[in-house]
């Protein structure tokens, strides 16, 4: 056994020989920076070895620079522990979940209305009916002339007290029953669950605690996982926390994870155990802050996207990689959220939002749901610029999808000095006449360049004719940032004196052409989608841009690379976290919730890598803003 200590943090773990940095890290309770699952491919895991020995892979050098071998530093995950060692982790490589950028909302807060109107089958929200309701019950004692059993007086009541008239109940709320009516003097409060067509009794309560019924809408995200606390009775957001997918140190993206799932036994649960820890640890958060029993909370509705959902539910998720594509499921079963580990009320619930297709997923069913694309006549389109690069196009009459692939380079991936939108992260940046100009999170030391930075940059460097439109560096340019650096052009957006770090924060033309590709999926997936279904950019009313990525961008900047097609900037709505925002409406509104899985059911889904038209838009999308100027006349550099 080695002794393994891990600063700046002073966490200290014992581990055999052999252990990789990155395992005996995790085992410490230390997150590092992993983008692609420990297979020693991303170069993001640097570590520098302060004291002690480990045998490294020689072929992750490649990812480190001189100066960086001399001092120490091995990529954690391909270093293995041969000594007691003293490891210190960089602010690059570090995964710091109260870094979460909360100041800007991730969330819409604002309140689900609330109208007293029958049910109108086109607007979930005009019926507020949440999954799970508590009643007060007053009943009447039993008598010679009324003497049904203890459990039908309280469903003759339930039948009065609501419109509900199928109920059932579980061997756990019947055990007790009897004591249970008696001691308290026929004065009982009943949890009712929304269960398909009927209404399911989970338990019944002592005297009136029809005022403590909380439920928590969750967005499993790749990247961030953010719950809601909302008080099911009055329908009010009680309290918002978000914290980084614990996942990321087993992959950055959901292939990297389905490859650590897969590739090895028991990968699954490591992946499972740790988006239940971020869902735990939210949920003491949030019941400690507003001093909530979590016995009170008998609610949960998550989405994400269909890995993500799979992960969740502990659903081996190795056929959503592979042709054919096929998920184990994408309409789940209502659970008890104790039996995937989720640490509410024991009888409390767990619905799942029902995903499209392998790689479309309930957080777009639920966004789709928050922006009422399918409940109105006029078309829409919901773009959720990540990973994936996830699109719908539709109206109440009709729906499309697709998911492209545009990689991480938006959320940092592939990019050296990419990082999220953390502290420290450039979120703006602008060059006139050679100074460059930048505003971090946080108003802190730069550590690294985030989406919207990134996007600046390009826009920035393609105004000021910095590079060309295929992206390479002007020879012609005379820039005292534009340097040659270990054999590689790269342009100084922050120097060293000015960064965390102490060392010039740098873009390459490589990193230039990891974002042209990731704008370019993105661009060629919604002009593919528009072709397919007939349509031209000016027959959509409204583009919804969904995401806490997109709460960042600027729009002419982000026409202005051909990210979003040349339109008037008010027909684009950003309406942050629409997938939290549906998983809201779904838990308040049982309607709703059936109407996420008749969107899921109606959407049709293209597969883009065996749709051609597709390859032809990704090329022709391979230039700033587009090789067809036509598509953007406003962009004038």
């Amino acid at each position: 056994m080695h002794k393994v200590k891990f600063l700046p943090d002073g966490n200290e773990v014992e581990v055999d020989d052999g252990t990789t940095i990155m395992e005996a890290a995790e085992k410490a309770g230390v997150f590092i920076n992993s983008l692609c699952g420990g297979k020693g491919v991303c170069g993001k895991c640097r570590v520098q070895v302060s004291d002690g020995k480990v045998k490294a892979d020689k072929h992750s050098i490649g990812f480190l620079s001189k100066d960086e071998v001399k001092d120490g530093y091995v990529l954690a995950c391909q270093s293995k522990v041969d000594d007691n060692l003293e490891i210190v982790i960089p602010p690059e490589s570090r995964l710091e979940a109260e870094q979460i950028v909360m100041e800007q909302p991730v969330v819409d807060y604002s309140q689900p209305e609330k109208v007293a109107v029958a049910r109108v089958p086109s607007d979930p929200m005009t019926l507020f009916e949440p999954l799970v309701q508590k009643i007060f019950l007053e009943l009447k004692e039993p008598s010679q002339e009324d003497n049904i059993s203890d459990i039908e007086r309280i469903i003759r009541e339930l039948r009065k007290r609501t419109d509900y008239q199928s109920f059932e109940t579980t061997l756990c709320c019947l055990q007790g029953l009897a004591s249970n009516l008696r001691d308290n003097d026929w004065k009982v409060t009943a949890t009712i669950a929304k269960h398909g067509d009927l209404w399911r009794i989970l338990q019944i309560e002592p005297g009136d605690a029809s005022n403590k019924n909380y439920g928590l809408a969750i967005d499993v995200g790749t990247t961030t996982v953010v719950a809601q606390l909302v008080d099911m009775k009055s329908g009010n957001v009680i309290g918002v926390a978000g914290s980084h997918n614990l996942q990321s140190h087993y992959g950055e993206d959901v292939i990297s994870r389905m490859v650590f799932a897969c590739g090895r036994e028991r990968g699954l649960n490591p992946l499972h155990e740790a988006v239940i820890k971020n869902i735990n640890n939210l949920i003491k958060t949030l019941t400690d802050e507003k001093g909530i029993d979590v016995e009170d909370i008998t609610a949960v509705v998550a989405a994400g996207n269909t890995t993500m959902s799979h992960l969740l539910l502990s659903l081996i998720p190795c056929s959503i990689r592979f042709d054919p594509y096929v998920p184990t499921a994408n309409i789940f079963p209502q659970i008890r959220a104790r039996q995937v580990g989720i640490n509410i009320n024991p009888e409390g619930v767990l619905e799942t939002i029902a995903d499209v297709a392998s790689y479309v997923g309930g957080d777009i069913v639920a966004g789709i749901l928050a922006c009422g694309i399918a409940d109105r006549p006029e078309t829409g389109i919901l773009i959720d610029v990540g990973t994936n690069g996830e699109i719908a196009i539709g109206n109440n009459d009709w729906m499309v999808c697709c998911s492209a692939s545009a990689g991480p380079a938006f959320e940092g991936g592939g990019i050296k000095n990419g990082m999220r939108a953390t502290r420290g992260a450039i979120e703006r940046i602008i060059i006139n006449n050679g100074e460059v100009k930048y505003t971090t999170i946080g108003k802190a030391k730069p550590r690294g360049i985030c989406g919207s930075g990134l996007i600046d940059c390009i826009y920035e460097f393609a105004r000021n004719g910095i590079i060309d439109h295929d992206g390479k560096f002007s020879l012609s340019t005379k820039n005292k940032r534009l340097i040659e650096k270990d054999g590689k052009a790269q342009f100084i957006v922050a120097h060293s004196q000015e960064t965390e770090n102490g060392e010039d924060l740098t873009i390459s033309e490589s990193d230039i052409g990891n974002l042209i590709r990731s704008k370019g999926a993105v661009f060629a997936a919604i002009k593919s989608l528009m072709d397919y279904v007939g349509l031209k950019f000016e027959d959509i009313e409204t583009f919804f841009v969904a995401g806490g990525f997109g709460s960042y961008l600027d729009i002419p900047k982000a026409i202005g690379i051909g990210l979003l097609p040349d339109i008037d900037p008010k027909r684009i709505q950003f309406i942050g976290n629409s997938s939290l925002m549906g998983a809201r409406i779904a838990l308040l509104s049982s309607h709703g919730f059936e109407r996420t899985i008749k969107i899921a059911n109606s959407m049709t889904n293209i597969e883009l890598s065996t749709y051609q038209p597709f390859m032809d838009e990704y090329v022709a999308a391979m230039f700033l803003p587009h090789t067809d100027r036509r598509l953007f006349p406003s962009v004038d550099y």
